[in-house]
């Protein structure tokens, strides 16, 4: 199935009331259920399930094998690498299924990376361009710009918008990668200008 506006493999399923934006690409066998909300210019790789009510923003790139569920929302320009997954429920029982009014929402801020076989709690936040690594269970908070990664993850460091790691001299850094400058401050990181 696709349209004028974005593709979708003829191997995948796009439920009804399922919305797709301009220039959106959901490549082989991924599931898109109804209710989901996926902004422009997205990649959504291979064997890929978004579940119903999870919001998606623009130029979101998603790697093959991931599960995104219910309770989900991932801001612009984040980066979900391959294998990674969202939990919704916290206390999870086949028994004693949960209502769908009692999933927790997990927010992805702008520009956020999560590494490769990741696994995200449910209920925490990423913060803007915040960086989990490979395998990481991020079981808390990551701030803006964090670097945080091991099981379950710490925060280990700082990012730059253009994802080197930080090194912080004196409350300040400069990213050797694109000499954008960084402030720090109390446990927090902020660009010396506005992004």
């Amino acid at each position: 199935m696709s349209s004028d506006t974005y593709f979708v493999h003829p191997s995948s399923y796009v439920d009804p009331c399922a919305q797709i934006g301009k220039g959106t690409k959901v490549w082989h066998f991924s599931h898109v259920m109804s209710g989901a909300k996926i902004g422009k210019n997205c990649n959504i790789g291979q064997n890929v399930f978004i579940g119903s009510g999870v919001v998606i923003g623009n130029r979101v790139k998603i790697q093959n094998n991931v599960s995104i569920y219910q309770g989900v929302i991932i801001e612009d320009d984040v980066f979900c690498g391959p294998s990674m997954v969202f939990t919704n429920v916290l206390r999870p029982r086949a028994e004693f299924p949960k209502e769908k009014n009692t999933y927790v929402k997990t927010v992805v801020r702008k520009g956020a990376t999560i590494g490769a076989n990741a696994t995200i709690i449910a209920g925490v936040t990423l913060g803007r361009y915040s960086f989990a690594g490979a395998g990481s269970v991020v079981t808390n908070n990551v701030p803006d710009f964090g670097l945080c990664y091991g099981n379950p993850a710490k925060l280990t460091g700082w990012c730059c918008v253009c994802g080197h790691v930080l090194e912080e001299k004196a409350q300040h850094a400069t990213c050797i990668n694109c000499s954008r400058e960084y402030l720090f401050s109390r446990g927090v990181c902020r660009p010396a200008e506005s992004i």
